[in-house]
């Protein structure tokens, strides 16, 4: 990532903005006006459509691990852990 970064201003919008509301932009949870910007941004910055592409696909993974049961061994430790408070 280039020193001055977050300086940076793509499509009226700068990358420390961009990052501020990229999980609104990714949740569509931004106004539209919002929402031009960052998209016009991502189009121009690749350091931020870099960072746009890696929380969608932690989310991603995040989601798919969540449709999975933990192991037992790991419910056991966790509910011991639990009971100790």
């Amino acid at each position: 990532m280039p020193r001055n970064h977050k300086k940076h201003r793509h499509g009226g919008i700068s990358c420390e903005q961009v990052i501020a509301n990229l999980f609104a932009y990714l949740d569509n949870a931004t106004d539209a006006n919002m929402r031009s910007y960052i998209a016009r941004h991502l189009e121009e910055c690749r350091a931020c459509l870099s960072r746009a592409e890696f929380e969608k696909a932690l989310r991603a993974k995040v989601k798919q691990a969540g449709d999975k049961e933990a192991p037992a061994a790991l419910r056991q430790r966790v509910k011991a852990l639990l009971n100790q408070f």
